[in-house]
């Protein structure tokens, strides 16, 4: 693996350190996992179309950013010459866009037979819906997952852009990436990894899927333990509009749960009810007129340092300022930005707090100067016609 030493930030560390990764442009799941690569050490170029073009100051943190006009041949030349070098290659194209610009996996891997490429896309690289465009709500739909997000009797709700994107996609080639990489270092030869959104959001349904073959789970929304129906798994409204949620699965910390609301003793919640699904909407409708007496600090208070599993609903601002939170630094301040920490953590090697993107020319010369490319090369990407984002 490439000798990292004079192309990360001084004092960079995580267990990727040594590693070196050509993320060609691509936006959401891509550059997520290309952030992830770059949060654990890794040294991560990353290729972009013109100056200030797709720019993040968090999917796109820790990077070397160098603006190439791929269909310019210096430029596609230059390109190359730094795939030879990586130990990884990450792209999100369409299936055969990146062998029409001679950058697919046969070419690269002929100059390069340790290279592990990696490819992000919504519908994977073949299948009949493999040319289609789409976004991770189309990716969901056909898994099942997005029908089975939403209240009974209403529309499916879509679950932002984590299920496909983020963990079906990005976190997905993550993996994969770095399981290639492990591969390779017992074969000596890299491979191919096919990351399509589809395939990782249907994986993370392995737990429903269970359930649905074992005959424990029903298709319709909102009637299942985990979908809101069941009145110990789910949200409640306070009296000042915001929200507590409720996972007391367990029948002891569902006990503690109802101590907490004083209805321990109330017959609608006799022992041995917990799972009858013939009481729940009645359950459901007396807690939620508890809930609904007092603002959510009063909750918060009564339920902290019990074992009824049962928290705040924070928003993503009040989110970095909770005690938890706050006190591993899971949201911190970064680049004058709260965003979130590298994980997962490590005890030998952790990460270092991940630095804003840059196409800096000084950054870029000396990440290329590291890999071994010659001055021409460098020259050539930081004075081409697309010029160097500073981003």
């Amino acid at each position: 693996m490439a000798d990292d030493s004079a192309t990360t930030p001084a004092g960079r560390t995580g267990p990727l350190a040594g590693v070196t990764v050509l993320e060609l442009g691509g936006i959401g799941p891509g550059p997520f996992a290309g952030m992830m690569l770059a949060d654990l050490g890794a040294t991560v170029i990353r290729v972009v179309r013109g100056p200030g073009w797709d720019t993040h100051p968090i999917l796109h943190r820790g990077r070397v950013a160098v603006a190439v006009d791929l269909k310019d041949p210096a430029g596609l030349a230059a390109v190359r010459r730094i795939a030879e070098r990586c130990d990884v290659v990450i792209e999100g194209f369409r299936p055969g866009v990146a062998e029409r610009l001679g950058l697919g996996p046969k070419e690269l891997r002929e100059d390069n037979p340790r290279l592990v490429y990696g490819r992000m896309t919504g519908w994977g690289q073949d299948g009949p819906w493999a040319w289609a465009p789409g976004h991770d709500i189309n990716y969901l739909s056909l898994t099942g997952g997005l029908h089975a997000i939403g209240p009974k009797g209403g529309d499916p709700v879509p679950p932002l852009n984590l299920v496909a994107d983020f963990g079906g996609g990005g976190m997905l080639l993550a993996y994969g990436v770095v399981c290639a990489l492990l591969g390779a270092r017992v074969s000596g030869k890299g491979q191919v990894v096919d990351a399509a959104m589809v395939d990782g959001a249907s994986l993370l349904l392995s737990m429903a899927h269970g359930q649905l073959a074992a005959g424990k789970w029903t298709e319709e929304r909102g009637s299942n333990v985990l979908d809101g129906a069941a009145p110990f798994y789910r949200t409640y409204r306070c009296s000042d509009g915001a929200h507590m949620a409720v996972g007391c699965v367990e029948p002891q910390f569902y006990r503690a749960f109802l101590d907490v609301l004083d209805l321990v003793d109330d017959p609608l919640f006799e022992a041995h009810s917990q799972f009858d699904t013939a009481r729940w909407d009645e359950q459901v409708e007396r807690i939620a007129a508890v809930f609904a007496a007092r603002p959510r600090a009063e909750w918060e208070a009564d339920f902290e340092r019990t074992e009824a599993c049962t928290t705040p609903v924070l928003t993503m601002a009040e989110a970095a300022t909770h005690p938890h939170v706050a006190a591993r630094r899971t949201l911190a301040e970064g680049n004058g930005i709260t965003q979130p920490m590298p994980a997962p953590r490590f005890s030998d090697t952790p990460a270092t707090l991940p630095e804003r993107g840059s196409g800096s020319p000084a950054l870029v010369r000396a990440t290329l100067h590291g890999l071994g490319l010659s001055e021409d090369d460098v020259a050539a990407l930081l004075h081409g016609p697309a010029g160097t984002p500073d981003a």
